[in-house]
């Protein structure tokens, strides 16, 4: 009998552990990880949270903060003032996809491209993803490259994946 509570108690924390993490919008998530408090800054000098806690569903390809840290200081505090709140929103409407796009979903579609795929952005854009020495990487624009680094965060309304380098637009 204790073995049936023990193993009833486990099922239902897991089950109430996974239901409440299904609860938690793009935005939510990105807040509970203080690796991603740099993309939250830029979201709300963007005015951007809104729209991420909408119904989606979305695929967020999240630069870390370290990914941050790779753009120009000056460049990065200048695109986080007010008078800049356009460009910065096109910087990250870059890192978005409309749909929800698990690693399955992406390792599939690069079978079927041949090692390759083009995804449009929010902003209108098109980012390629692309296998590359057995790792998954983003191309941007302006053929520069971030890799994926973790995937499948899920949230209620859609999906992160974790890149190492903010992506940039044309």
């Amino acid at each position: 009998m204790k073995k049936l509570i023990l193993i009833l108690t486990i099922a239902m924390t897991v089950a109430f552990s996974q239901r409440a993490t299904a609860q938690e919008t793009i935005v939510d998530v990105a807040v509970g990880n203080e690796d991603f408090s740099t993309l939250v800054s830029a979201l709300k000098a963007a005015d951007l949270v809104s729209a991420l806690q909408g119904d989606g569903p979305f695929t967020v390809f999240a630069p870390t903060n370290s990914a941050f840290n790779k753009i120009d200081s000056n460049t990065l505090a200048s695109l986080l003032e007010p008078n800049n709140q356009e460009a910065l929103a096109n910087i990250l409407k870059y890192h978005v996809v409309s749909g929800k796009l698990s690693a399955k979903d992406v390792v599939g579609a690069l079978k079927d491209g041949n090692g390759k795929v083009e995804l449009e952005a929010l902003n209108g854009q098109v980012l390629t993803v692309m296998q590359k020495n057995e790792k998954i990487w983003l191309m941007d624009g302006k053929g520069n490259y971030s890799e994926i680094v973790a995937t499948d965060v899920m949230a209620s309304n859609g999906v992160i994946h974790v890149i190492d380098t903010v992506v940039m637009p044309e």
